[in-house]
């Protein structure tokens, strides 16, 4: 059975958004895992250890076959993949992917705990988070309520939409150009 997942993706060391782009195709390729939509690409300030480069962050929905735990390690692996190093906690980072939500249920063991437990407060991850799942319920309240007097200081768009995580010969068909 199916379930649809919410992750997300941030970092702010070395080429983030190839590093975000190869995370989403390595998740997508996996059998029993489709990334089924994603959100723009965000510009953020650091939060919790502020003396370091701007992040870029986005989330994804993902249709998945795998369990919880299973999401957690392939994203653990998928860090792994992209030379990810814990040496700080909240500090600079080649890749960051976090299983934030798995359909909507309430999950705990030693490694994970679902929904995440500090989503609500963080606009970084609420921004792009409503882009592609706005009613999805955090601390009782819809990502869209939740947002309503969240600081959201320095976050910005880097992109129009959720396709730059696609190769070009990929992302949705431009439209012709106008003959003259």
């Amino acid at each position: 059975m199916s379930a649809r997942a919410l992750l997300g993706i941030g970092g702010n060391i070395g080429d983030v958004e190839a590093n975000m782009r190869r995370a989403l195709t390595t998740i997508d390729g996996t059998p029993g895992t489709r990334v089924v939509a994603v959100s723009r690409l965000y510009r953020t300030p650091p939060w919790g250890v502020t003396d370091q480069p701007f992040f870029f962050n986005a989330c994804a929905a993902v249709e998945t076959t795998l369990s919880p735990r299973d999401l957690l390690e392939l994203c653990l692996a998928t860090e792994r993949g992209l030379k990810r190093e814990r040496r700080e906690r909240w500090g600079p980072r080649t890749i960051d992917l976090d299983v934030l939500d798995y359909a909507g249920q309430t999950y705990e063991d030693e490694a994970l705990t679902l929904p995440h437990p500090r989503i609500g407060a963080r606009a970084f991850v609420l921004v792009p988070l409503a882009d592609i799942a706005p009613e999805t319920v955090v601390d009782g309240m819809t990502v869209t309520e939740r947002l309503v007097g969240l600081d959201r200081a320095g976050i910005e768009p880097a992109n129009a939409d959720g396709a730059w995580w696609r190769e070009p010969d990929e992302a949705a068909p431009t439209a012709p150009a106008p003959s003259a």
